[in-house]
């Protein structure tokens, strides 16, 4: 199984508690191997030592700054997104009000359940189960722009809707694109969790090389390391594990449409 795909399947909860295990195992082997090589009097100059544990803590800093600023990036987008898509909806809807009798009553009935579609998606599960009826709701709004073509109208108004109505479902696309497709690679997951428990290895080894006692304040470290990859797991996550995007701007168009307000 791909490294992604495991860790958006855990919860939050388990991620961390996972992370803190295998940080604290990994101290632990460290600790251990720096007393055995004590006892058979390998013992290794302190300075080159301190160089490497700091070399290795400075490489995983920088990851997780690099991989924080990838999730983040990306959360950033799926919230400007729902907000791009609610006023694409909106504009569509206000446009539509302005179509001949016929196409008008159709889309009036058609945005609502659209809209609705669109609230309340909790799981991946969720989305793919509606993903066939929004596409066909897409495919109804189309065939109703397309009955605008002989109709006596003004033309401005019939462009301007089927302009807004095409915006509409670039902006969906788009939303579909960067909250299934774009996540942190398996590969990226992979070395950042190695190098974390490589971390905590070499600051067990060094404690273990040379001090005669564990430090107390190592879970904190782990918990600390734990703490930052669950937060990026959950940032990065678009199902129930993830943090979840507000979805009042579209809630505030379907209850505009349902109002019938303008």
């Amino acid at each position: 199984m791909d490294t992604a795909v495991f860790i958006s399947t855990l919860p939050s909860w388990l991620l961390f508690l996972l992370v803190i295990g295998v940080s604290l195992g990994a101290n632990e082997a460290g600790f251990r191997l720096g007393r055995l090589l004590i006892r058979r009097g390998l013992r290794e100059p302190e300075p080159p030592v301190t160089a490497v544990v700091g070399a290795v803590l400075g490489l995983l800093a920088f990851l997780l700054a690099f991989t924080f600023a990838m999730t983040a990036s990306r959360f950033d987008a799926r919230r400007e997104l729902v907000i791009e898509d609610a006023n694409r909806i909106r504009t569509a809807y206000q446009y539509s009000r302005l179509l001949p009798e016929k196409q008008r009553q159709a889309l009036k009935k058609l945005f609502p359940e659209y809209v609705a579609l669109r609230l309340g998606i909790t799981s991946l599960a969720v989305a793919k189960k509606r993903e066939p009826r929004t596409n066909e709701l897409q495919q109804l709004m189309w065939q109703q722009a397309a009955s605008l073509v002989p109709e006596s109208m003004d033309s401005e108004i019939r462009s301007l809707f089927i302009s807004s109505l095409s915006e509409l479902l670039n902006v969906h696309t788009a939303r579909k694109t960067v909250a299934l497709g774009y996540h942190i690679p398996g590969r990226i997951w992979l070395v950042l969790n190695l190098l974390s428990a490589m971390s905590m290895l070499s600051v067990g080894y060094q404690t273990g090389m040379f001090s005669h006692r564990r430090l107390v304040g190592m879970p904190v470290l782990a918990a600390a390391f734990a703490l930052v990859i669950t937060m990026i797991a959950a940032m990065d996550a678009t199902a129930q594990h993830g943090f979840l995007i507000s979805q009042e701007p579209l809630a505030d168009v379907l209850r505009m449409m349902q109002g019938g307000q303008h």
